[in-house]
């Protein structure tokens, strides 16, 4: 392909998978690299960017992930301790009128 020729996203992100998934075919990832991009028509150095980008990416999108699961889950036990709150409150009022109640019931 000419320098400077614009690649879609699909085919940059299908050049990055098949790159990763040759890996264990070659003695080196940069071996990897360098044969999946002569097969693609695209520098070496290219595809190494695209997939520094994707996993850059991946990472964001990984923290984001579990930055949002630690916020819910803090939310959550917040939640759980105020439901466990009222249930002894109730337990204690339910208590307190059944005595009131049932006289014989000390």
């Amino acid at each position: 392909m000419a320098k400077g020729t614009r690649h879609t996203p699909e085919f940059k992100a299908k050049a990055v998978r098949l790159s990763t998934e040759s890996r264990g075919s070659y003695s080196s990832e940069t071996k990897a690299i360098e044969q999946v991009a002569k097969d693609l028509g695209v520098a070496p150095e290219t595809l190494r960017r695209w997939r520094d980008k994707t996993d850059a990416t991946v990472a964001a999108e990984t923290k984001q992930s579990a930055e949002d699961a630690m916020a819910e889950l803090k939310s959550l036990r917040a939640e759980v301790a105020r439901l466990r709150r009222a249930n002894e409150i109730l337990t204690t009022a339910s208590a307190f009128f059944a005595a009131r109640l049932d006289p014989t019931r000390r």
